[in-house]
Order: structure tokens, then C-alpha cells, then sequence
């Protein structure tokens, strides 16, 4: 019985690697890429892929801000369960998130037309990233529970200023009171060793 755990333990583990590998590209560190190059010919392009790309093009193959937009909202409240428990390494993992998702969503679009007129999303995201944001990601650096719980609201109330400013006051962000997700565990690492 033993030797046919090992035996099913060995295939699930070979069949493992095979599929880490495959889905891993590890093409790239086990042939030169001079040798792929000359057994993979580059495609030449014909008809309307030959033209060369234009903005608008480019535009519809990038996410839609919104969804870029909805993944910072996810990572920033999670920051505020993180910060809550006092998972300080988590709690910085997610205020990067934020941050990247933000970049992401304002080279997506870095003006928003409004009938008041254009809002400049990337100053605004400037503003945010070295004032409220600053602030949050000092309290993480102190392992202030109280200064981040501080800056915290005061970044929501920033993005609820921004959200107006863009016409989207519908768009009203509040202290989470529970996490949308399950899987992750909040609470700080335990000690090494324990």
C-alpha cells in the first residue's frame, strides 16, 4: 500500500512540475532565445493587422477604468483590515495594490470630461498618492493603529471628494464593516517558530 502512495505522490508531483513549467514559460531558461527565434518565425501581418495600430485601437484592448477602479476599491479595504488587526505586512501589500490599481486606472484615462469642465485625474492622484496615502502608509511604518484608523477615513473622504468632482457622487465610499472576502486571514503572522 505504501509503494503505491509514493508511486501516485511521484506522477502528481512529475505532472506538477511538467505543468509549471508549461504554463510557466520556462521555454525561455531552457533554450536560448536565439534558438527559439530561428525555429519560430515571426508572422508577417497582411490585410487590416498589417496597419499600424492607433490610439483608439490600443484604447479598446486596455481594461475599462472601472474595473481597474473596482480592483483599487477591493485592495483598499482590504487595507483597512489589514491595518485593523495590525497585519502590518499585509496591511503595506495592500496599500501597494491600491496605489498600482490607482496609476492603472489614471493611465487608462487621465482626464475625465465633466460639464463643469476637465478634471485632472493624475494631479489629483499625485495629491492623493503624496498627502492622504503618505499618511496611511507612515502610520504602517510606525505600526500606528490609531494614525492609520485616521488616515485612513481621511483617504476616503478624499476619494469621495474626487468621485464628486467627476460626477460620480453616487460613487460614496464608507469605513468597511466587513471583508468581502473570506479566504484571507487578517489577523498579524504568528512569531517564527510557533
Amino acid at each position: 500500500m505504501k509503494n503505491g502512495i509514493n508511486f501516485r505522490f511521484s506522477v502528481l508531483l512529475a505532472v506538477s512540475f511538467a505543468a509549471i513549467l508549461l504554463l510557466g514559460g520556462a521555454s525561455e531558461f531552457l533554450f536560448e532565445p536565439q534558438v527559439l527565434a530561428q525555429e519560430m518565425p515571426t508572422p508577417k501581418p497582411s490585410g487590416a493587422a498589417a496597419a499600424p495600430m492607433d490610439r483608439q485601437t490600443l484604447n479598446d484592448r486596455l481594461p475599462d477604468q472601472s474595473h481597474a477602479m473596482q480592483d483599487a476599491g477591493y485592495h483598499f479595504e482590504n487595507l483597512w483590515f489589514a491595518g485593523d488587526k495590525q497585519n502590518w505586512p499585509l496591511a503595506g501589500y495592500y496599500l501597494r495594490k491600491t496605489q498600482s490599481y490607482l496609476e492603472l486606472a489614471v493611465r487608462i484615462k487621465p482626464v475625465r470630461k465633466t460639464q463643469a469642465g476637465d478634471v485632472n485625474l493624475k494631479g489629483i492622484l499625485d495629491a492623493v498618492n503624496n498627502g492622504l496615502l503618505a499618511q496611511v502608509d507612515q502610520a504602517i511604518t510606525n505600526k500606528d493603529v490609531a494614525a492609520f484608523k485616521t488616515a485612513y477615513r481621511q483617504t476616503i473622504e478624499g476619494c469621495n471628494a474626487c468621485h464628486s468632482a467627476c460626477e460620480r457622487s453616487y460613487i460614496r465610499l464608507q469605513v468597511p464593516t466587513a471583508p468581502s472576502t473570506t479566504i484571507i486571514h487578517f489577523d498579524p503572522p504568528l512569531p517564527s517558530g510557533k
